[in-house]
């Protein structure tokens, strides 16, 4: 038996999907998180159940959309169970007027009913089954509430499976029930409202019962079908249930402060300041200068305990300078990236990210993006590879490569490690207000960019985001830290595997000369020599001819992580501990500073970010135009940082 979830996004289904098949799935509380279905088997049983992306109506407008009403119509389909959000009925039930009009069994599960106990409403299911001539039943897919009821009745198919009653009023139904009957193919009143709703009608048929209800309503006919859906829905509601939902009211309340014409977006930024006031201020210069000298103390410790082994002096070096210092310095900077991700996950899982799009959806559709963007820009703080697949949300495909493109230049967990360290050094008791400027310097950048892409590709002005608002809810701890330690752990995978690698050939590199002489001096060896070749690119944001820090950039193609970590091996070979008390670093002022952490921040991704964007711009042309355009956009703003800040003596 096959059986398919179908619901709107936030309704609950995936929840409800892992509730019955034992699975886990990401759950996010902001539309379009399942982008490919789902499948599994319901626990001890042999029925297949699949979880469809999330879909607000029959009339795709998305892709994730598109692969939804693909599989209903032309996959075999047994049941469908409808699942539905119990606190936006009106909103849901919009759905399942459009399912009746399939030849497919439909059982409607009203998810999140244990928030009826908090509140004064009560739904009649009675008067929804008696309408609908369809069974509800009442679950909470989080508090395993009603989930045996449900699996009890699919397995013993005990639902309502009769004839559906009519949605539309008399004159539609009539027109659909003449057209239905012309039809030989399965669920011919689905398809019958479709060639309504057609601007190019095939038949004389078509265009004459087009031209009835038009004349009649004198309105187009997917909005009249639309209307008439939600008259009944309406009605039907006032029927079954006595009150609004206390969420609403609660969300509607918190609506009035938080999406205010004046205040919504001096209280994102507030938000925001202070999230990186308590990560990367408070948080991120503990944990650096605790950690750092716990990392010290071990080198030193596994020093002595090396020397007393008799090692050699280049094996010390090796694990010391090159592994434990390149990892060590990674591992700095966990706590802090503990604490932004928690912040974030939290409100992405709360609802207020969906209001963020929607609050910056005008301004974004100025410049060739819409709402639909900050999703991906959004992950993009975590990590730019997820953040770019997540661009398959954005049915617009001009919209979504320039998101593709854009989405990079997002300041990225790998990132916060170079803004920290400078930040720290350079601006100690206003490093978290540093960081956020820094990321609103990156949407400043974004915008730019979007302006100048936009003109390269002649991309048209997007479309408005459409997007429900779904209530504000406490995040699901579990979920929450499940998300939580899933990125930390992906963040130190990084550091315990390509920054070892990459830290160690560091160390080899600049321990030989071209010769493999071990020990020589540091401005002889392989990677010095390479690096100056590579430094006057970088003297005017630098105002310095740095080898070192021209390699220890460039290695960002490989992993953002790896210009601290190999800025730390370099400093570590040259004698110094510490980065910059290092000769190689000592240079640095406040100007350079600022404009080497711009270079990187906005610079061409890791080659993963990449090759994501390979795969979906689906083009090598727009992946070489993506990443020179971000180089070059990154070096000119530097060298104008750089230049601008000397002169005013910084």
């Amino acid at each position: 038996m096959n059986i398919v979830l179908v619901g709107n996004q936030n309704s609950g289904k995936t929840t409800l999907f892992n509730r019955l098949t034992g699975n886990n799935q990401k759950v996010a509380n902001f539309p379009g998180a399942t982008i490919d279905f789902k499948e599994g088997s319901i626990l001890n049983t042999d029925m297949t159940l699949v979880d469809l992306p999330g879909i607000t109506s029959l009339s795709p407008h998305s892709p994730e959309q598109e692969i939804t009403l693909s599989y209903i119509l032309n996959e075999e389909v047994d049941l469908i169970v409808n699942v539905v959000d119990i606190t936006s009925l009106e909103r849901n039930l919009y759905l399942t007027t459009q399912l009746l009009g399939l030849d497919i069994p439909i059982l409607v599960a009203l998810n999140m009913s244990d928030k009826l106990r908090h509140q004064s409403t009560q739904i009649h299911t009675k008067t929804l089954e008696k309408r609908f001539n369809v069974s509800f039943l009442n679950i909470s897919a989080t508090k395993n509430m009603g989930i045996t009821e449900l699996i009890c009745k699919i397995q013993t198919n005990d639902y309502l499976s009769g004839k559906r009653p009519p949605i539309y009023l008399p004159p539609v139904e009539q027109e659909i029930n003449l057209i239905s009957s012309s039809l030989d193919v399965p669920h011919k009143r689905y398809y019958a409202l479709k060639l309504l709703e057609d601007a190019n009608p095939l038949t004389d048929e078509i265009i004459s019962s087009q031209n009835k209800l038009k004349s009649l309503y004198a309105e187009d006919l997917y909005e009249v079908f639309a209307e008439q859906r939600y008259n009944l829905i309406s009605k039907l509601i006032t029927y079954a249930s006595s009150s609004i939902s206390k969420y609403e009211l609660r969300t509607e309340k918190i609506d009035k402060i938080l999406l205010n014409k004046y205040l919504s977006i001096p209280i994102f930024l507030i938000i925001m300041l202070v999230i990186y006031s308590v990560s990367v201020g408070f948080i991120g210069t503990l944990s650096i200068d605790l950690i750092s000298e716990w990392i010290q103390s071990f080198s030193n410790f596994l020093n002595n305990i090396l020397i007393d082994l008799g090692a050699s002096a280049w094996s010390r070096s090796l694990l010391i300078d090159g592994v434990i210092a390149g990892a060590g310095v990674m591992m700095s900077f966990v706590p802090q990236l503990v604490v932004l991700f928690l912040f974030i996950n939290i409100l992405e899982s709360s609802g207020y990210m969906t209001r963020i799009a929607f609050l910056f959806d005008k301004l974004f559709r100025k410049f060739g993006l819409s709402g639909r963007a900050l999703i991906p820009f959004i992950l993009g703080s975590g990590c730019s590879v997820p953040a770019i697949y997540s661009t398959k949300t954005i049915e617009n495909k001009q919209e979504r490569d320039l998101t593709i493109m854009l989405t990079p230049m997002v300041p990225c967990s790998a990132k916060l490690p170079i803004i920290t360290l400078f930040a720290s050094m350079f601006f100690r008791t206003s490093s978290g207000f540093i960081v956020f400027s820094l990321y609103l310097l990156a949407i400043l950048v974004i915008i730019l960019s979007a302006v100048i892409i936009k003109y390269f590709f002649k991309i048209k002005p997007s479309t408005g985001f459409l997007s429900e608002l779904p209530t504000y809810k406490l995040p699901n701890t579990n979920y929450l830290f499940k998300d939580v330690a899933g990125q930390t752990w992906d963040f130190i995978k990084n550091a315990t595997t390509i920054i070892v690698l990459s830290s160690v050939i560091v160390w080899v590199l600049i321990s030989f000369n071209f010769n493999f002489v071990y020990g020589v001096p540091i401005e002889e060896s392989i990677l010095a020599s390479i690096g100056k070749l590579l430094a006057y690119p970088f003297y005017p944001m630098l105002g310095e001819l740095s080898w070192a820090s021209s390699v220890s950039a460039l290695q960002g193609l490989i992993a953002k992580e790896q210009v601290v970590s190999s800025m730390q091996v370099i400093a570590g070979v040259s004698g110094s501990g510490d980065i910059f008390t290092s000769p190689m670093f000592s240079f640095f002022t406040t100007a350079s500073a600022i404009s080497f952490m711009a270079f990187n921040l906005f610079s061409a991704p890791c080659i993963a970010a990449i090759t994501a964007m390979r795969g979906e711009l689906g083009s090598f042309k727009k992946v070489a135009f993506a990443v020179l355009f971000q180089t070059l956009f990154a070096y000119v703003l530097a060298v104008v940082i750089f230049n601008v800040l000397s002169l005013g003596g910084l």
